[in-house]
């Protein structure tokens, strides 16, 4: 009977033996070549489909099977948007498909929070106003331009037209601490922060009447929360607070659209889980006294097999790592990211 000596290779050819009861034969062997990940989303190039979803009588979620989501609310004489996509040539589509349903001013602007890929669509809306948290506000003065370039060199397929985007920053006209209320007409749109989770600046956007929440990046379905600029200890309480107002239907920031409580909440307990899987795995690390590149090769490890599946679990895992890390050992809050410290980063982890 043939058999074949154990070999492990991971580069080149390589000379093996095979023996029969006879005889040697040499042969030669393509090993499997293990090729460094590409850093961050410049893999990822395939376009996305777009859904254009109804979950309330005012609410629209534009969702693209895992790539940033915008929340749209269509009241009785405007129009506001949540988060606006990365550049004004992606926003175009977003108010293509708004213009399918209404022809209603696009007034309203919010930003969730302060990433880039979230905001630098905004002047495709030229809306009367752009509201943010005030702590929001405060991350764009501190890191705005850091964040710009940072993550313009993270998702390459997202910023293709990044010329579109205005010089300089998004700004917010007016700002909010806790609680603003808008009324759209007649319909009651509430601005919460509901505490801290993936930024300090998080902010959702409630409809009371409706039941329903436009959640920013506080809750993703079927795709990686990035967590590089998260507070791990505060954020399963938020989203604690945000199960106590019951939504019926959620735009999570990734994933397609939640309806129904069942759905609602199987996104906030998959968020949470991740959330705390990971903050866990990485805590018992530090404390243990390992170092960074130590404790992300034992998290990706624990939490692969689990959520390795989800989009951008890749891109996310040297970023939440790193944070969770720092949280854990001596950084209460984030440092800034820049398109320097993001190179360095993934060398040190997937180098």
């Amino acid at each position: 009977m043939d058999r074949i000596l154990p070999y492990t290779n991971l580069f080149a050819k390589r000379k093996l033996k095979t023996y029969t009861a006879n005889s040697f034969v040499n042969y030669e062997y393509e090993a499997p070549m293990t090729a460094p990940k590409k850093f961050a989303s410049q893999a990822d190039l395939e376009e996305k489909k777009v859904s254009f979803t109804q979950l309330s009588e005012h609410a629209w979620a534009y969702t693209a099977e895992g790539d940033p989501n915008t929340g749209i609310v269509i009241g009785d004489d405007a129009v506001l948007v949540a988060d606006t996509q990365a550049t004004p040539a992606m926003a175009a589509d977003v108010i293509r498909r708004i213009r399918e349903v209404t022809d209603k001013p696009i007034k309203y602007v919010v930003l969730t929070h302060y990433h880039a890929v979230r905001v630098l669509g905004a002047s495709a809306y030229q809306p009367q106003q752009i509201l943010a948290s005030q702590d929001t506000y405060d991350l764009i003065v501190e890191r705005g331009e850091a964040d710009k370039a940072s993550e313009i060199g993270r998702f390459p397929r997202l910023f293709r037209n990044v010329e579109t985007v205005p010089a300089g920053m998004t700004w917010p006209t007016i700002t909010f601490t806790g609680k603003m209320t808008l009324w759209l007409g007649k319909l009651e749109v509430q601005l919460l922060q509901l505490g801290r989770g993936h930024t300090k600046g998080d902010t959702v956007v409630w409809l009371p009447q409706e039941r329903t929440l436009l959640s920013g990046d506080l809750v993703e379905f079927d795709a990686t929360p990035y967590a590089g600029d998260a507070y791990f200890s505060d954020w399963p309480q938020t989203l604690a607070n945000i199960a106590a107002l019951k939504p019926l239907a959620l735009v999570p920031g990734r994933g397609p659209a939640l309806k129904g409580e069942a759905q609602v909440q199987q996104g906030l307990d998959a968020t949470r889980n991740f959330v705390s899987d990971l903050y866990a795995t990485v805590k018992k690390a530090t404390a243990a006294g390992k170092d960074l590149k130590t404790v992300y090769k034992e998290t990706y490890a624990a939490l692969q097999p689990k959520y390795g599946s989800w989009v951008i679990f890749d891109h996310c895992m040297p970023f939440d790592v790193t944070r969770a890390y720092d949280e854990a050992t001596q950084f209460r809050d984030p440092r800034v990211w820049t398109a320097e410290r993001d190179r360095q980063m993934w060398e040190t982890l997937e180098g």
